[in-house]
């Protein structure tokens, strides 16, 4: 299983928020470069970077955080938040991202995100699901959808999709535990496609868990910046 630390931004820092709330927000370092290298030192490979000022505006805003990165650690990043326009694809792909995450656009329109899986190859995208009580959330957990997520997920995999995260935001940053029922029942009824948990993991034994399951990889945030999971433990679980 594939283990992805991820690094939330709001203006250009790297925060946290509980369960989505803009007003539960904590800084944990001004320079997310600084994160991103001892992500890259600890001997992961991955990196999960969501831009919350771009989730909430509807366009990308931190970018030049994606591009320094990119530029300073050889950390295959998935980039999210605010991905709404061609433009806003291509500014993803051209500041170094190896793969666009999409959730909003897939909800709302999903025929202009059939013409980007067309235009930039389906492999470059990853299904973005954030979940409450099994119905897809979007605009930065925002706004309610009526869609739930198994119908969600198995439209998509028509279009050609394999991997998805999953984020159930009623465990997002507070250490709880990750939502393995949920997960099960994905996996039951979607069980080809890459499952990327997200949300709530809190200890090694939850990702021995996620592992357990059938998980293709796993996110892990709070924890890291709460000292809760060392990146020692992380490298080694991935190896």
């Amino acid at each position: 299983m594939e283990i992805i630390p991820a690094i939330d931004i709001i203006e250009g820092k790297a925060v946290r928020l509980s369960k989505g709330d803009y007003n539960q927000k904590k800084v944990y370092n001004e320079h997310p470069l600084e994160v991103a290298a001892q992500f890259e030192d600890a001997g992961l490979k991955r990196l999960h970077l969501v831009d919350l000022d771009g989730a909430k505006a509807g366009a990308v805003r931190n970018w030049k955080v994606l591009e320094t990165i990119a530029g300073k650690t050889k950390l295959t990043i998935d980039f999210s938040g605010g991905i709404s326009s061609e433009k806003d694809v291509r500014i993803t792909f051209d500041s170094g991202a190896a793969y666009a995450a999409i959730g909003s656009m897939a909800v709302k329109k999903p025929v202009v995100f059939q013409d980007w899986l067309t235009a930039f190859g389906v492999e470059r995208f990853i299904l973005g699901a954030d979940v409450l009580d099994e119905k897809i959330m979007i605009k930065g957990w925002t706004e309610a959808t009526d869609i739930n997520i198994l119908n969600f997920l198995k439209h998509y995999r028509t279009k050609g999709i394999q991997q998805f995260f999953c984020t159930d935001i009623s465990r997002d940053g507070l250490l709880q535990g990750s939502s393995n029922d949920l997960y099960k029942k994905i996996l039951d009824e979607v069980n080809d496609l890459k499952l990327i948990a997200s949300g709530g993991v809190s200890s090694v034994q939850d990702l021995e868990t996620l592992q357990a399951i059938g998980c293709h990889g796993a996110i892990v945030g709070k924890a890291i910046y709460e000292n809760r999971i060392s990146l020692k433990e992380l490298a080694q679980f991935s190896d």
